[in-house]
């Protein structure tokens, strides 16, 4: 049986949508339209997409709009992909960059299982090319696990990207259910790799309350992510996107949010954003500073 959503959060979803400044989003949006660029916030319905928008910011997706895993979680279209990779991506993206006056980028992808090296080779040419035409900008890449292939990863992780992201989205119990061909361990593996390779690296995952998690199993994901070297956090509440999706099974109150993250940082993450519309690359910027 299906949720409903408490008055507290709905009102808050409509506030994130509605964002500070229509003009601004409308600009935002007009200007990705213009260099046919994607975004997560749009693909996967991103309740802060307003806000972040209205903000000049916005989380590009590389690799074309469709993912061939189609997690249950996920908004972003699932199928075979026929599109041969954009070779003029990064080129539009720098020039959004640019545009956007942004000082600090996120970058991330759909799953790409179809390709070779699983569009590794494409993210290494975004990051080359975006920190030409914007030497300034920060980087951060929020990769998926590309089937594990250590040579796929270890090539984007060879860029040095300022903030190396992979989400774990949510406890072992719950891949089968939630992460489509995912694997709780390898995508752990990822964050682990990243530190043994470039060990001053700062690495990032996110995960989701509202899926049937109990209490002991969250603090184990941050325990293993510690272990693994993970030095920021992001928790926010699952919100299903559609009847198709998985259901909520739990809407978390703020004052849990809260209470996590102080979990967290005893666990000693330097950075945790946690909150009901809090997403992996939500205020991206700010919450790095709290590193810096």
């Amino acid at each position: 049986m299906e949720l409903n959503a408490p008055n507290w959060l709905i009102n808050e979803v409509r506030m994130a949508k509605k964002g500070m400044s229509a003009q601004m989003i409308e600009n935002t949006r007009n200007l990705l339209a213009r260099l046919h660029l994607s975004t997560v916030c749009e693909q996967a319905a991103c309740p802060n997409r307003g806000e972040c928008f209205s903000n000049r910011t916005a989380t590009f997706l590389i690799l074309g709009d469709i993912c061939t895993r189609g997690c249950f979680f996920c908004a972003v279209n699932r199928g075979e992909p026929v599109e041969t990779l954009d070779d003029g991506e990064p080129e539009r993206i720098a020039e959004a960059v640019n545009t956007l006056g942004l000082d600090h980028v996120v970058i991330t992808s759909v799953t790409r299982d179809d390709l070779p090296d699983g569009g590794a080779d494409h993210y290494v040419r975004v990051v080359n090319v975006v920190r030409e035409h914007c030497p300034k900008v920060r980087v951060e890449l929020l990769i998926p696990d590309f089937g594990g292939s250590t040579v796929a990863f270890s090539s984007v992780i060879s860029v040095a990207p300022d903030i190396l992201a992979h989400n774990l989205e949510t406890v072992p119990r719950l891949y089968p259910q939630v992460r489509r061909g995912a694997n709780y361990f390898r995508s752990l593996n990822i964050i682990r790799y990243a530190k043994e390779m470039l060990p001053d690296l700062t690495t990032k995952s996110g995960i989701m309350l509202g899926l049937g998690e109990e209490k002991q199993e969250v603090e184990g994901v941050l325990s293993d992510l510690r272990e693994a070297g993970c030095n920021m956090l992001t928790i926010g509440q699952y919100l299903s996107p559609s009847l198709r999706h998985l259901p909520v099974a739990r809407y978390v109150e703020p004052g849990e949010f809260a209470d996590w993250r102080q979990i967290a940082l005893d666990f000693g993450f330097k950075s945790v954003a946690s909150g009901p519309l809090v997403r992996s690359s939500y205020k991206a910027s700010v919450f790095f500073q709290e590193i810096v």
